[in-house]
């Protein structure tokens, strides 16, 4: 989740904040209803009542809602929007919307859940022939000369002087994607267009393309970069390219466990996919040179999946056929859990779970901030 001040940087970002705002403006009929998803500070809640909406159903799952909710009391429109704390796809409306606005980024499209949001969303509660904010979106890669930048994923391992060994560390770091600063100058190669996602017709959240680049002359390479092109309604939109200003979504990087130098002739080929699983996605990037006599001179194969320290144990946990049993911690939750469906109070269960699993609670406060932790997440 993002932080008030993180929110704030968002709506600081003029490009982002007016594109949105300009988009709003133009779909936004008298009367019209509008879900605001991801609606953080309720920005946009606010833009669409002040554009004319009659009603907005604004959908957040974070506490930053009841911030939002003071907004929309200072600026007189309390009467209008219905605030919801959960997430989209776990609600029902009272009826079909006309519009839905959702601002879902990190550096890009593909971020806590990305495409499948907007799909749900669309086939659920919008009514047909509405409007989306944003309508499509576009993103591009290119081959990016950033020594500094690859140093982070690569440097810190380097600890010769203390006589250890942390390669493990260092195969794992450079199977991790990040958002970055890089411009125009780091760029070895025209870009190409990845993917795109047009949210009124897109039927897959998943997300795959195939790149090729020759090289016309010699430069090295540390990765891929990454960008998009939003666009919110015909002719509006923003964009974090490095050809643009700096944005505060940054760009994406993904990096090579090696620089390159690639030299005039060599042909490089780029597969690169997103995945959902689960509510985060799993990327992939694979890379092969070949020069210009169609010699392979690099072949990476690389996966945010192994970036993540997993063990065996926990994969194991996760497949189908594996029959879980509750653990300590399992135990108490599914005892707090059943009480909570008993009509008992929560001093009372709290009092409970601390005599039943004394090894947990050394004493009622910390059973007490344990069951109240729970009733804050499920209770109504």
């Amino acid at each position: 989740m993002y932080s008030i001040v993180d929110h704030g940087l968002m709506i600081a970002d003029g490009g982002r904040t007016a594109a949105y705002a300009a988009a709003l403006k133009a779909r936004i009929t008298p009367g019209c209803v509008v879900l605001d998803i991801g609606t953080g500070t309720g920005i946009f809640a606010l833009l669409a009542c002040k554009y004319g909406a009659g009603r907005v159903y604004a959908v957040e799952p974070d506490n930053i809602i009841h911030v939002a909710r003071e907004a929309a009391r200072a600026n007189g429109f309390a009467d209008r929007i219905q605030f919801i704390q959960d997430f989209s796809n776990r609600i029902t409306l009272p009826e079909k919307v006309d519009g839905i606005v959702a601002e879902i980024h990190g550096a890009l499209p593909q971020y806590q859940g990305g495409a499948s949001v907007f799909i749900d969303a669309r086939e659920r509660l919008l009514r047909p022939g509405g409007w989306m904010i944003p309508q499509r979106e576009t993103m591009w890669a290119s081959l990016v000369d950033a020594p500094d930048i690859h140093s982070h994923y690569v440097d810190p391992w380097k600890v010769a002087d203390y006589g250890l060994d942390l390669d493990p560390f260092r195969r794992r770091a450079v199977n991790v994607w990040r958002s970055e600063r890089y411009d125009q100058k780091s760029l070895v190669v025209p870009p190409q267009c990845w993917a795109k996602l047009d949210y009124l017709t897109i039927q897959n959240p998943n997300s795959r393309g195939e790149l090729d680049w020759t090289i016309d002359e010699t430069r090295d390479a540390h990765g891929i970069g990454i960008w998009f092109d939003s666009e919110e309604a015909d002719g509006i939109g923003f964009s974090n390219s490095p050809f643009q200003e700096r944005h505060v979504f940054g760009r994406a990087f993904f990096p090579w466990p090696a620089a390159l130098r690639l030299q005039p002739g060599d042909h490089v080929h780029v597969s690169l996919q997103a995945n959902l699983t689960g509510p985060h996605y799993v990327w992939r990037w694979d890379t092969r040179v070949s020069s210009r006599a169609g010699v392979d001179t690099a072949d990476f194969h690389q996966s945010s999946f192994y970036g993540s320290p997993v063990s065996p144990e926990q994969l194991g946990r996760r497949a189908k056929d594996y029959v879980p049993r509750l653990n300590s911690a399992g135990a108490i939750e599914h005892l707090i859990l059943g009480r909570m469906t008993a009509g008992i109070t929560l001093e009372a269960i709290a009092s409970e779970i601390a005599d039943r699993f004394p090894e947990s609670f050394a004493n009622i406060s910390q059973a007490m901030t344990r069951v109240a932790e729970l009733s804050m997440k499920y209770s109504e």
